[in-house]
């Protein structure tokens, strides 16, 4: 065996090359469903011969009784002749069973090798169920594990350049004989095997690159066998001159497959993460507004309050003066409240919520707000992703709400609605267990609601079962009659 250059790289593969390989490959595979189809109508042709045999054995047997006994009431013909004629009726039906079983034989030979072709034929078949194979994926798991986006880029790269390398001239992409001879020349031969090895090497690249292009994250095994079964059919095509994909080209096109795979999994999760980050920020950012709003409002309140203090004190009104200095302190000791919350960002409110007619009765919410006013935030969470609004059965103030969010979210991770995006904050529990891990980390709740009102939802419910008892329902219209005597 000897390695041979195939021309360019995949990308710069002719389209009708491409179409040609794919035809081929259509074709033979339509080519063989014929066969097993006619092999399954041969067999039921067999299979109805030989039924007919029997039954015609079974008539030559019936009418050679009624034949001898016949003869026998007869007496017609004498003991030799009706020997005879026993003995040569014996011979037939020994012949007819011998036939019968030579085509029970052959029917049994023919529908073993229909099984085999049928188990051949599913073995060309590659699995595209992309509902099954979701079901199948669970949890992805990489190949090469690196640390971002660009780093499967630059993988990527050096992997594209050795893939690259292998397909120039003496790249060791393809194998093929040497000895091949057309005409008897050797060297015709040689050029004619280096044509064919071209040709082969580009509809296998053809073909992987078809791959890359649609592969998705979770297909990556149904794309691994895809490759495969296309070079063992470019090994079966090339059988006569020996020419085959080396495995070493193999191994970097499945390579390619992984790393692509592993790269559109970190890319989709880079997304994802970018836009919780862009989530996190916007909020911040209405925190720091509020925040400042408040501020602003409450000095403006000081300011009033010490002007109002300072005419009192003038005035001589010590009573007055004394009230005013009361509000006076109220206020400052709430602007101290505000600039704690600027500073301190683990200080906010935690939030137990459900929304029944979105989730059910068995799902809630459980997060955390530095909100100064966080029923706006609770509000936004049920604007229009979702069809009813959030119910509110806790929401306290902790200067560590970071930390009881962290842990509540700990103690009830293994009932996550979502068990891959740990950031979405849903549980399948109960409100009262709820209740009870929040109790063990907060201490003492003061207010805590069990009960879910769903006012929109109770409501739809039940003009939804007014409207369907109104269509069920048909009104008829009483008569009076009067009677006149």
């Amino acid at each position: 065996m000897a390695d041979y250059a195939a021309g360019e790289p995949s990308g710069d593969v002719p389209w009708w090359g491409a179409r040609k390989y794919a035809r081929a490959l259509l074709g033979e595979v339509s080519k063989l469903a014929h066969e097993v189809e006619a092999e399954k109508v041969k067999t039921r042709r067999l299979g109805e011969i030989a039924q007919n045999l029997l039954n015609d054995a079974k008539e030559i047997q019936k009418e050679n009784e009624q034949l001898k006994a016949q003869m026998d009431r007869l007496g017609f013909l004498s003991a030799m002749e009706l020997q005879e004629s026993r003995l040569v009726l014996q011979a037939e039906t020994e012949a007819l069973t011998k036939q019968i079983s030579a085509q029970r034989s052959l029917i049994e030979s023919e529908r073993e090798q229909l099984k085999q072709q049928v188990l051949t034929a599913r073995t060309k078949i590659v699995e595209t169920n992309e509902i099954a194979l979701l079901q199948e994926a669970g949890i992805y798991e990489y190949r090469h594990p690196l640390q971002d986006v660009v780093a499967y880029q630059s993988a990527l790269k050096r992997l594209d350049d050795s893939i690259k390398a292998a397909v120039k001239r003496d790249g060791h992409a393809i194998q093929a004989t040497t000895d091949w001879t057309v005409n008897g020349s050797k060297s015709e031969g040689q050029r004619m095997v280096r044509e064919t090895s071209k040709l082969m090497l580009r509809a296998f690249n053809a073909e992987a690159e078809a791959i890359i292009r649609g592969l998705k994250p979770y297909k990556r095994d149904s794309a691994v066998d895809r490759l495969q079964k296309v070079e063992e059919t470019i090994r079966r095509l090339g059988t006569s001159m020996n020419i085959q994909i080396s495995r070493a080209y193999l191994q970097l096109r499945i390579d390619e497959i992984d790393l692509t795979s592993d790269y559109l999994q970190k890319q989709a999760e880079q997304k994802e993460a970018d836009r919780q980050e862009r989530e996190r920020l916007r909020e911040e950012r209405k925190v720091l507004q509020e925040i400042e709003r408040e501020r602003a409002k409450l000095e403006k309140e000081r300011q009033h309050f010490a002007n109002a203090l300072q005419v009192l004190e003038d005035k001589g009104d010590v009573e007055a003066a004394e009230r005013v200095r009361e509000q006076l302190n109220d206020v400052a000791k709430s602007i101290e409240d505000v600039d704690f919350r600027a500073t301190h960002t683990r200080a906010g409110f935690v939030y137990v919520i459900s929304n029944v007619g979105s989730f059910g009765e068995s799902v809630v919410k459980v997060g955390m707000t530095r909100r100064l006013e966080p029923r706006d935030r609770i509000k936004e969470l049920g604007d229009a992703s979702v069809p009813f609004d959030f119910d509110v059965h806790a929401l306290f103030f902790s200067k560590d709400a970071v930390g009881i969010e962290s842990a509540m979210h700990d103690r009830l991770a293994a009932f996550r609605v979502n068990a891959i995006n740990t950031r979405r904050e849903f549980f399948s529990v109960s409100i009262s267990d709820a209740k009870v891990h929040l109790s063990e980390l907060a201490g003492e709740l003061l207010e805590f609601n069990e009960f879910a009102e769903a006012d929109e939802y109770r409501q739809t419910l039940r003009l939804s079962g007014s409207v369907s008892e109104q269509l069920s329902i048909s009104v008829i219209e009483p008569q009076f009659v009067t009677a006149t005597g």
